[in-house]
This record gives C-alpha cells, structure tokens and sequence, in this order.
C-alpha cells in the first residue's frame, strides 16, 4: 500500500492523524469504527474511488487508533467526537456527506447535531454501514455478565476477545457512562439531510435488529435501508465495496 504520510493536529492534546485529498465537493469524509484506523479496506476503496471521481475525500485516526496519538482505554465518543469535529472544521471547505461504519455513524450523527446547533450546514449526506449508535447503551450494558461488572466497577474496564484483532478490545467504564450522554436513539433523529443505510443480515457484532430501529428513527420520506443477505459487520468483500461506492455516488448526486 503507497500511502502519503499523514499531517497532524493538536486536539485536546492528541496528535490527530489526518490524511486529506483535495477535489470537488460535496467532499467526501470518512469515520472509522471502534478501534479501527483510516487506511482500512474501505476506506481505501473510498480513497481510490474518489480520486478517480476527482472529489474531495477527509479521513482521520481517533484518539488511541491508528497513526494518532493517545491511548485508546482513555477515548469516549465525546472524546472522538470533538476530534472530528475538529478535523471536519480545519479540513474541509463546502458540501460535506459523512460515511460513517459501526462506531463510526454514531460519531456521523452527533456530527450532524452539533454542526447543526452551531448553525453549520454543510453536511449534506449520510451513508452509514452497519451502524453502531448507542452501542454502549443498547449493545453492551444490557448483556454484561457478573464478571464483566465487577471489572468495570473495580479495575474501570473489561476486556473481550476480538474478532477482528490478536488484542483483546478495552471497554471502559468512561466509554460506557459517556456513552448515556451522547444517545442519539431515545427518540426521532432528525439530520437534516438524506440517509443511506447498509446492513448485513449475518453481522454477528451488531444485529440487523439495531439498523431496523435507526431507520425507525429517521424521517421516512429521507432514509434508505439496504439489507445485504449474507453480509457480515466488516462489508468489504467486493460486492461490499461495490455496493458502497455506488451508495456513496447516489448521495453525491442527490447533493449536488
């Protein structure tokens, strides 16, 4: 993989990792998930698709991720969430559609709140695979076994085997409590702009049951919901990736 180094801002102390292309808006920026990092296979796909498209594309590591600074059991969302804010802010110029995966469209959709109570605009679009918002409240806490309590209430975290890492994932008991005060999913969620949302049926870490209830959540008339049989939480077969980039263009041209 031939990747330009990253630049770096300071936020809140945290060198955040920031690679940007620039192009034509709307622009084009992309949100990782839980510890995963910005030069995953579909953002790179994103990445080559864009600068084939000749459109702007924005993409960072949170706190404790990646190429970025930090540890990662000291991240909450409130945390990564003033991080992208920060980075959307510096970074980006004109129309901007949000391309969130598993944490990160919780992170897209608390965007879209806080631009909007700010008076800020320019977000156009979301496109969000398989969406993990409230994930701590709705995912997490209602399944911690006895152990997994008494490891939050005495050492302040958990740990789980992981899937997707030879490291165990670190949830922690900040993650969790901040995670109550960034709920989007407690009641209608306007954003504002059009949605696409792209689900695997046999995604084992967040089930369709949670995409169904998001998309319940938004204003009909401005949500798509596409359910994709056999796939799983990562989407990024080539079927997958394809199915993004054509998700991502449809949003490009409705923004237009």
């Amino acid at each position: 993989m031939n990747v330009s180094a990253p630049v770096f801002i300071d936020v809140d102390g945290s060198a955040i990792a920031v690679r940007q292309a620039p192009g034509a808006a709307p622009g084009i920026v992309w949100l990782g998930g839980y510890k995963s990092d910005m030069l995953g296979t579909k953002a790179e796909a994103l990445s080559a698709w864009t600068s084939g498209e000749g459109r702007a594309y924005l993409r960072h590591d949170y706190s404790g991720h990646g190429e970025s600074g930090g540890d990662f059991a000291d991240g909450t969302i409130s945390k990564w969430l003033a991080e992208s804010l920060a980075v959307l802010r510096r970074f980006s110029k004109g129309k901007q559609i949000l391309v969130g995966s598993s944490m990160g469209a919780w992170i897209a959709l608390r965007m879209v709140q806080e631009l909007r109570k700010a008076g800020d605009d320019r977000v156009v679009g979301l496109v969000l695979l398989a969406p993990a918002p409230d994930f701590t409240v709705e995912l997490i806490e209602p399944v911690l076994t006895k152990a997994q309590k008494r490891d939050l209430s005495k050492k302040g975290y958990f740990e789980e085997p992981s899937d997707y890492s030879d490291e165990p994932y670190i949830y922690t008991r900040a993650l969790i409590e901040d995670g109550r005060a960034n709920r989007v999913m407690a009641g209608p969620i306007d954003t504002h702009c059009p949605v696409h949302i792209l689900q695997g049926l046999a995604d084992p870490d967040v089930p369709s049951g949670h995409a169904l209830k998001l998309a319940a959540l938004l204003p009909a008339d401005d949500v798509t919901l596409s359910l994709i049989p056999d796939g799983d939480h990562r989407l990024s077969r080539p079927e997958d990736l394809d199915m993004l980039r054509r998700a991502v263009a449809d949003m490009v041209r409705r923004a237009a």
